[in-house]
C-alpha cells in the first residue's frame, strides 16, 4: 500500500512540488547513444540478409505463384486456333 504520509496533502505542497519539477531541466541520452542504436539496427540488417528473397520465404507467396505459373502455362489446349493442322485440312493441301 502506498504511504500517504510522504505526499504533500495542502495546495502551496503540490504548488511547491510541480514548481521543482518545472525547473528540472530535460534529461538528456547518455553519450552516443543514437549511434549505437544506428550501429546495432545495420549490423542486425546485415545479419538478416538471406539467399531467398522476402516474398519466397512466405510459403503462401510462394505456393500462390507456382499456382500462377501453373495456370499460365499450359499446353494451349484451350486456345481457338491449332498449332497444327487438322487431318482434313492435311489431305486438301497435297
Amino acid at each position: 500500500m502506498a504511504n500517504s504520509s510522504v505526499r504533500p496533502d495542502s495546495d502551496p505542497a503540490w504548488d511547491d512540488l510541480l514548481r521543482q519539477l518545472r525547473h528540472r531541466p530535460a534529461a538528456q541520452p547518455r553519450p552516443f547513444f543514437y549511434s549505437r542504436v544506428q550501429a546495432r539496427l545495420v549490423a542486425k540488417a546485415s545479419a538478416d540478409k538471406n539467399l531467398l528473397p522476402g516474398w519466397l520465404r512466405r510459403p503462401a507467396y510462394a505456393a500462390l505463384l507456382g499456382a500462377l505459373v501453373f495456370s499460365l502455362s499450359g499446353d494451349g489446349s484451350g486456345s481457338t486456333t491449332p498449332n497444327h493442322p487438322l487431318p482434313q485440312q492435311q489431305q486438301l493441301q497435297r
